[in-house]
Formats: structure tokens, sequence, C-alpha cells
């Protein structure tokens, strides 16, 4: 074959490129062709200046509450191969990693995290959880700690243990008398039954009061008969029951003499000794799931089964052996309410171990980010730390400014539960439903960024971030899906608003306070220091609450004037709904945060968190269409927030590695990538 010809084209680059290299000297020549030394990991720690306040008191405020029990929790997994697979990393002894195996298959998933239980009761982690019986304040939130520390470690096991405790057990504890007390709660809290929480059917959710098993009273043998009367009544994702559960809680319509008395709470048991199903039960698996799969969510259907008259859980309302119905609570949605109860502490938990997961997301790419390098600004220069570029300050600093306020709410509503009355049951409900709707959504936000900024690294499964997004997301809609929360909320609001208008009385509670004052006036033109000033921030979220809360009601009026049901109207007025909910829990958030920030001595730390405050704000103007949409900024004022979200991103870039080292959660429990992230994935690691 003959040689082909070069073109023209081809012969003039030839030419170019032969003028180019007969102009270099050879000693430069020679140094173009010397191979490029290969990267090498530093430590952020090496880079970064030292912290600018002491972390331990940063630590204390986001974490609230019994540090030190946080950190033997730490340890307790740490010591144990059932939590710690993976080392790498340099050293002889290499660095270790707790982390479930999620290459196991569900059974395998789910086996694991019963061994994990019974180390965890080994060693005395669950003691006291129901038989306590002081009930202070301070050993509930031990045991919420204990939780949070579980649940950065694997969110199955947190909800393992978290449906047997918190839900099995508080439902005996709290919804149950004497009776139900000394019978279940001893074998509870030493595993010796194992408790599921039958609520949520195939046809109702978030709907409980739909909910179609049925429990019968049978006055002749003084028993109620529980029936799957359909199949859209299968209980059904019910945590536990697949695999391990031997009883759970029941949740019915009463009928009594053909009278439906409405939602009541039974025990019924649907194992034995032997872990076999109980007669006239039918158990199936809930299969696979995109994460979550070390918990064996179940389906049950009930055939006519008989339950002991003693095993109504009687607190709130009994049956008599003669069939007369009686409740200590008179109004059915009152009497309703009460047997929800235990559903808030699922909420607590769940908000609080989202914002826990956030930080781990956060702490993980900030570290990768002071380390990881890209490009350079100049031909010879050195590549740039990916947390020195403006773009990656934006998607990372104000995900970290959210994780520390976020952090705060948290902690507010963990001491409100624990400190809970029945005059403040309506508060905690509101704020548990607005916060666990909004610190979950961030949840999954926070994952979202954080696994892109990682790159390809953020796909790997031992890097724990994009797991995390498949494990978490269940969060958004389990224990009350997030827009029926935001729902409620704003329809509380309502209510509110109504009441103090109809009674002429000032608003109280709810933070609603501000709305007894004037209305804010917001400046026409908006200097960085106004903008960052924190009763400016105030006047803005209260101002915008304010107008939409407004704005709701007069939607909603208008509706009912047209002639629309009040359910009717609020279900069309979703669209301020929605905003007002946001509102409400935006300003919430910043309140709880600035009662934070005021006891904190004037200092570094102070600084620090006033830009963390600061930035917050400004996101959430950038992020949020409703302070222009509604006239609270101008378009130029809007401008300006955006410009000084840039500005507050690169005054905290400094603080970065210090804040996220002050979240106390341990080396082990992050992942690879936040340390040498070369060697662990060098031929000589092993790891596939």
């Amino acid at each position: 074959m003959e040689p082909m010809s070069s073109s023209p084209a081809a012969s003039r680059r030839a030419a170019a490129i032969a003028r180019h290299l007969a102009g270099i000297p050879a000693a430069k020549f020679a140094s173009l062709l010397e191979p490029f030394s290969c990267l090498g990991y530093v430590p952020p720690e090496s880079n970064e200046q030292p912290p600018a306040f002491a972390l331990g008191d940063l630590r204390r405020l986001l974490d609230g509450h019994d540090l030190g029990v946080r950190d033997w929790m730490f340890r307790v997994m740490e010591q144990s191969t059932l939590f710690c697979s993976r080392h790498g990393g340099p050293g002889p002894a290499g660095r270790v990693f707790a982390s479930p195996d999620f290459n196991k298959d569900k059974e395998g998933q789910r086996e694991a995290t019963m061994r994990r239980i019974g180390y965890l009761a080994r060693r005395g982690v669950f003691r006291g959880w129901l038989t306590d019986t002081e009930g202070d304040a301070e050993a509930e939130l031990r045991r919420i700690a204990l939780l949070d520390c579980i649940g950065v470690y694997d969110h199955s096991l947190a909800i393992k243990i978290g449906v047997h405790f918190f839900l099995w057990g508080s439902a005996i504890k709290f919804l149950g008398t004497k009776r139900h007390h000394d019978k279940w709660l001893s074998d509870t809290e030493n595993y010796v039954i194992k408790g599921c929480f039958s609520m949520t059917e195939l046809g109702h959710g978030s709907n409980v009061r739909g909910i179609e098993t049925v429990a019968t009273y049978d006055i002749k043998t003084r028993e109620f008969v529980i029936n799957t009367p359909c199949e859209s009544a299968q209980k059904y994702w019910i945590g536990g029951a697949a695999n391990h559960a031997t009883h759970t809680i029941v949740f019915a319509q009463l009928h009594i003499n053909g009278r439906n008395e409405g939602v009541h709470a039974f025990v019924a048991q649907i194992r034995d000794e032997h872990e076999n199903v109980m007669p006239n039960i039918q158990i199936a698996d809930c299969g696979h799931k995109i994460g979550l799969n070390g918990v064996d969510n179940g389906r049950i259907w009930f055939n006519n089964i008989r339950v002991p008259r003693e095993n109504l859980l009687n607190l709130v309302a009994d049956v008599l052996p003669d069939g007369q119905y009686v409740s200590t609570i008179d109004d059915p949605d009152q009497r309703f309410a009460a047997f929800l109860s235990p559903l808030t502490l699922g909420r607590v938990n769940i908000a609080v171990n989202a914002v826990y997961i956030s930080k781990v997301g956060v702490a993980i790419a900030v570290r990768y980010a002071l380390s990881r390098r890209a490009f350079s600004v100049t031909p010879d220069g050195p590549e740039m730390l990916l947390l020195d570029y403006p773009s990656h300050q934006r998607r990372l600093l104000p995900l970290l400014a959210k994780a520390c306020l976020m952090s705060s709410a948290g902690n507010f509503m963990k001491r409100m539960y624990v400190k809970r009355t029945p005059e403040l049951n309506k508060s905690i409900h509101i704020y548990s439903s607005a916060l666990k709707a909004t610190l979950t959504w961030q949840n999954m936000t926070t994952l979202q960024e954080c696994r892109e900024a990682c790159g390809g690294q953020g796909l790997k499964t031992e890097n724990r971030i994009g797991i995390f997004k498949a494990e978490f997301d269940v969060q958004s809609t389990f224990e009350g899906d997030n827009n029926v929360l935001m729902q409620q909320v704003s329809k509380a609001l309502y209510a509110e608003f109504l009441t103090a208008k109809r009674k002429n009385q000032p608003f109280k509670g709810l933070g609603l306070e501000h709305l007894n004052g004037p209305c804010p006036v917001i400046p026409d033109y908006l200097t960085s220091g106004t903008l960052r000033s924190s009763s400016f921030q105030m006047d803005l979220l209260c101002l915008r609450e304010r107008d939409l809360l407004k704005r709701f009601t007069t939607e909603v009026s208008n509706y009912l004037a047209q002639g629309e049901s009040r359910e009717k109207a609020l279900m069309l007025s979703y669209q301020l709904a929605e905003d007002l909910a946001r509102a409400f829990t935006e300003r919430t958030i910043l309140q709880i945060f600035l009662e934070d920030e005021k006891n904190i001595p004037t200092g570094s730390l102070k600084d620090i968190l006033g830009l963390l405050r600061s930035l917050y704000v400004m996101v959430c103007i950038d992020e949020s269409a409703s302070f222009l949409r509604y006239g609270c900024l101008s378009r130029e004022n809007v401008a300006a927030a955006r410009k000084e979200v840039m500005t507050l991103c690169s005054e905290l870039r400094p603080h970065a590695l210090a804040i996220v080292s002050s979240f106390g959660i341990p080396d082990a429990f992050l992942s690879p990538l936040a340390f040498d992230w070369i060697e662990a994935n060098a031929r000589s690691s092993g790891n596939e």
C-alpha cells in the first residue's frame, strides 16, 4: 500500500511545531520531557491556620448535651469488629473506619443488625431505657444522645432500636397502665420480646383515622377480635415484622355493639418463643428497598385473632368487662391525638438524626475539598484546593451554616420534648412537624451537593455520602409525609390566628409574639452591615411570616365566602400554606440560634456564629422567591443579599476545618475520603 500523502494543513502544523521546538533551549526542552512527580496527600491540618476558637466550646453548643455519653457510645462501637470492618490508610495498624457492610444481601444486613443490637445490649447501652422509674428529663436526653451516635453509624440499626424502644416501648409506657408496664417493659428492655408498631396500612399512611383494621369487642369472652377485612387493610412497612418481632402494637378501629369508637391501640403476639408465626396471622416481607435493608419491614394480616380485654392500652380509654366504653378524654379529636403521641418522639429523633448525617456529609466533603486540588490559575502555578474556588465555597459553606443552625433547632426540640406537659403538647406537635420536614429535606439536599462536590469518589459506598442518600431518603415520608406535616403547620398557624382575633387576645407561644407589635420596616437600601445585623434578620423573617399569615388567612376566608368548606378552602390555598410553613420554620430556626448565640461571650467564637447566622439568612433569601414574590424585599436588595453570600463564604472559608472538627464525630465514623484518599485507593489497599 502506498503511504498516504500529507495534506497541506497537516504540513503547515508540522512546520509550526518544528519552528516552536527549534526556539526552545536544550535544557528547557529536556525539563519538559521529565515526568511530573506524583501527587501526595497533604492533611488539611497542615495547610490550615490553627482554630480561632476552642473546638470544645462550639461542640458543646452544637451537641447540646451529654458529650461524655456520646464519646463513650462511639468508643463502644469502635471497640467491636461487628462495627469496624474497614481498615486502610498509613501506619502499621492502619486506620479503622466504622461502617456497615452494604455488600451483604438484605438477609445478611438484617442479621448483622441483630448481632449489633445484642452486642450493645451486653455492653449495657439500653439499661434503664424503659424501666428507669425516675423518668427525669436528663435521663431521657441521655437515651436520645445514645441513639444520635448509633444513627451516625447506621440508619438501619437506629431505626431497628427506635421501633423497639421508642414506638413499641413508648406505646406500652405512655399509652398503657401498670398492668402493661409490669408485663412487658422489663422483657422489652432485655430483648426477651421484640416489639414492632403496626399503624401504617397499604391503603392508609398519613391518614391514620382512615385505617381499616377492625378490633371488635366480644362481650361473652371478654376478648377483642382483630381482623384485616380487605387487602388495603394489611399492615405495611412494619419495621421488625418480617423476621424478628414477637409482639406488635396494633392500631385498629374499635367496634363495640356496632358502634365505632375510633382508632385504639392493642397488644398482639405475632410470634411464639421459637419465632414461629402465631395462628391466624400471616406475615410477608416488604422486599428489597433502595436503602435501610438492615430493617426487616413486613406486612401483616390478622384473621380474626383474639386478644384479652386487658391488651387494650387503656391510659386514655378503656372497655369494661360488660362492654361499656369509658375515657378520660371526652373530645374524640383530643383522644385521637393522644393515641398518636408515640410518634412525636419518633419525629424528634428523625429530625435530629438528619442533622447529624448532614454534618457527617459536610465534614467529609469539606475535608476532601481541603486536600484535593484541581487546575491552576497560572500556566506554571500549583493546582488550587477545591475549597479555594469561590464556587466550591458557595456549594459547601451554606450547607455548613445550615447544619450548625439546625443543630440548635434540634436541641431546642429535644429539650422541649423531655420537659413536655399537657399544655405544651400542641406546640411540640407543631415544632416537631415543621422541623422534621425541614431538617430531613435539608439533609437530602446536603447529601446530594456533597456527593457531587466529591466527584466520582462520592459514588463509592465506603465514602458514605452516596449510600447515605439511599439510606436516608425514607426520612421524607415516614413518621409523617413532609408535605402533609408542613400543611399541618400552616393549619395550626391559621387556627392560632383565628383564636387570637376571636378572643381579641395577643398571640402567645410558637414565637408568634412578634405579631403583637408593629410591622417591621425594611430599609430601602441594605448595606453589608445591615444585612448582617441580627435585628434586621429577625425583622425580615418576621415580616415575611406576618405577611404570609395574613395572605393565607385572607385567601382561606375568600374561599369560605364563596361557599367552600373549611377543609376545601385550606386545600385550595396550598401554595400560600407551603410558603407560610417554610417562613415559620426558617424564622424559628433563626430565633433559636440567636438565643444560643446570645449566651456565648464576646470573642472569636461569637464572631464565627455571627458569620454562620448571617450566611444562613442570606442563603434563605437567595434560595426562596417568597421575599421578592410578596414584596418583602426589592430586586436590588435581593441582589445585595446574593452578593453578600459570596463575601460571607470567603470569610468563613478559613474556619471551615475548625467548624467541622467541632462536630464531635470521631474520625472512624467519617470515611477514607476525609483522610488519605490516595493511600485508600492504592493497589496495595486491597479495597474493591
